[in-house]
């Protein structure tokens, strides 16, 4: 269990970047695609909530699809930190009384951050350019200098560093990871899913 959790609240809480738990714990990115197939879901759900009992942070965006299986299994037991591409963004989907710390908008650096690694950042429109900035921080943190110590994600083509062409939106983190030396775990590929269940949950 976590040492130093805040107290459960009756909704998200915004924190400055000194006060989160990742901070204090060590925290993993929990992403991928929307259309991430449901056993892969399921694993996701089960993978973050024995992450959550360890004590690790959970980072994630609240997309639909991966980033909600990881967040509902880390419900239970651990803290969350949201990183939002605006307000309410996917609001229907979060809980009240978690351990919630949340960055509603990306900061000014991350859209600096996010159209260098981009690489058609000119012709985005401003709201997927939130989403793109959003996923700087998933990766480093509210500050953009604190790396989660993992990502652990599902894209349709398995890719470790956002370069494939069927990465989806995911591979902007990716490219961001792979730069700055985070390790990535795809659960698209077998050996990866496969280390994950065996080394996490304990599974033959």
């Amino acid at each position: 269990m976590l040492t130093h959790s805040p107290r459960p609240a009756s909704g998200p809480r915004h924190a400055s970047p000194t006060g989160w738990p990742s901070t204090c714990h060590p925290s993993y990115a929990g992403i991928g695609s929307r259309k991430t197939p449901p056993a892969v879901l399921a694993l996701m759900g089960s993978v973050a909530a024995e992450l959550a009992a360890q004590g690790w942070v959970l980072r994630t965006g609240m997309a639909g699809g991966a980033d909600q299986a990881f967040y509902r299994g880390a419900a239970a037991n651990g803290s969350v930190e949201l990183y939002l591409p605006w307000a309410r963004f996917e609001a229907s989907a979060r809980r009240s009384g978690m351990r919630e710390f949340t960055l509603a908008q990306p900061s000014q650096a991350a859209y600096t951050m996010a159209s260098r690694f981009h690489p058609a950042w000119g012709s985005l429109s401003g709201g997927v350019r939130h989403l793109h900035a959003r996923n700087c921080h998933q990766v480093l943190g509210a500050d953009l200098a604190s790396p989660a110590r993992f990502v652990l994600c599902w894209t349709p083509d398995g890719s470790l560093d956002g370069t494939g062409r069927r990465v989806g939106g995911t591979g902007q983190a990716l490219r961001i990871a792979h730069h700055y030396g985070v390790p990535v775990f795809n659960l698209a590929r077998g050996d990866h899913a496969e280390r994950v269940r065996t080394r996490l949950l304990g599974d033959a």
